[in-house]
């Protein structure tokens, strides 16, 4: 089989992120079993969902992890023009969910380790797929887990997020936090008599706002992202139940998305100091008055030097010579943090369609990363 065939395959399997990823694990295993793979899974809690570690080589040398995640992100709501789960090519474009974030890359690996079993690799491949990236990395961190306990101790780990196979060191890092608000039901002709929940969710939020423009005006700016500095968003507020209550409840969502010069903690921090202020305005004359902040998911920036052996590398198997920045999250932030592996990403397709209806990737960028691991089979059959 081919890349595309493969991918074909990939993208027949519903790995939405509230599904189970075992059926696509199950195939990649197949594939990889083949090819003579030593295999490792790891499960989660409930063993619906499953992270793959393989290894093809010798395992007692440090070698290249290919990284990547199963899990696409929903089609509810999004009008597609194809059957988002089956491969359909028009125009020499290969459309489906997850042709370009991420499942293209993972077809190109899985053929990429048919090839490696022909060959005897000096220097060993390794395998990463990963469950929930899409939620928050959330699944990779018990696959990295187990790396931290195993005598295996890899060179370098390439994330094949798209980025149109060009080389990129770095991402932001993420904070997902969830905000509960508790002030005062009365009746709305009596508004004396309650506290507005959604008032007091106002006043967060022009905090937030606040703590962002001090952020532009008074951070580091990394000019390699498209928005260089540190973000904060809501993105999702809830509140009341009629409009004749005074609303005793109200919720939001934010998130922080931060240079690697920047402590997620200390805005974490900044913004607790913040809703405290809130609260302590109001809770003389409304004792029940809270602002409760939970983060729900976190991962970290990646920041790896634009002169690092990694880069170097990579370079040397596309015959790109620059080297970029991503807006967007990925799992290597948390290889290159929790294992201390020089870490970059380059993937096939461009995540200006990712997540979108009719998501696609041209044929050509499958092309040119099938050319660029062939290049990586060559070198490890040498040794580095």
């Amino acid at each position: 089989m081919n890349s595309i065939q493969i991918l074909e395959k990939l993208i027949s399997f519903d790995t939405v992120s509230s599904n189970s990823n075992l059926e696509i694990i199950s195939y990649c295993e197949k594939i990889l079993k083949d090819a003579g793979a030593e295999i490792t899974l790891i499960k989660n809690t409930e063993e619906t969902k499953a992270n793959l570690f393989a290894t093809i080589g010798p395992v007692d040398q440090p070698g290249i992890i290919l990284s990547g995640h199963t899990d696409v992100v929903p089609v509810t709501n999004q009008k597609w023009k194809t059957n988002p789960f089956k491969l359909t090519e028009i125009d020499n474009k290969l459309y489906g969910r997850g042709t370009a974030d991420m499942k293209s890359f993972v077809a190109c690996a899985l053929n990429a380790a048919s090839k490696a079993s022909s060959m005897n690799l000096k220097t060993p491949l390794h395998f990463s797929f990963s469950y929930d990236e899409e939620i928050g990395c959330v699944g990779v961190r018990s696959l990295i887990k187990m790396l931290k306990n195993s005598s295996i101790n890899p060179l370098f780990c390439i994330v094949g997020e798209p980025t149109s196979m060009q080389v990129m060191s770095g991402h932001k890092g993420k904070v997902n936090a969830s905000v509960l608000i508790k002030g005062k039901e009365a009746h709305s002709a009596l508004t004396t008599k309650g506290l507005n929940s959604i008032y007091l969710a106002s006043e967060f939020i022009q905090g937030i706002q606040s703590i962002q423009t001090n952020l532009i005006n008074n951070s580091t700016h990394d000019n390699d992202f498209e928005v260089p500095y540190t973000t904060l968003q809501v993105g999702k507020i809830e509140g009341g139940v009629a409009v004749n209550i005074v609303p005793s409840s109200s919720s939001l969502l934010f998130e922080i998305r931060s240079l690697h010069s920047d402590d997620p903690n200390l805005i974490l921090k900044d913004i607790k100091i913040l809703s405290e202020k809130i609260v302590k305005s109001h809770i003389n004359k409304f004792p029940d008055t809270e602002i409760e902040i939970k983060v729900t998911s976190q991962y970290p920036a990646l920041n790896t030097m634009k002169n690092s052996d990694v880069i170097s590398f990579l370079n040397g198997l596309t015959g790109n010579n620059s080297v970029e920045k991503v807006s967007f999250g990925t799992e290597g932030g948390l290889f290159s943090n929790e294992l201390n592996i020089e870490t970059a990403i380059c993937g096939p397709g461009s995540m200006n369609q990712g997540h979108q209806p009719d998501e696609y990737i041209e044929k050509a960028q499958i092309d040119l990363c099938d050319q660029m691991l062939e290049n990586l089979l060559n070198k490890l059959e040498k040794g580095l």
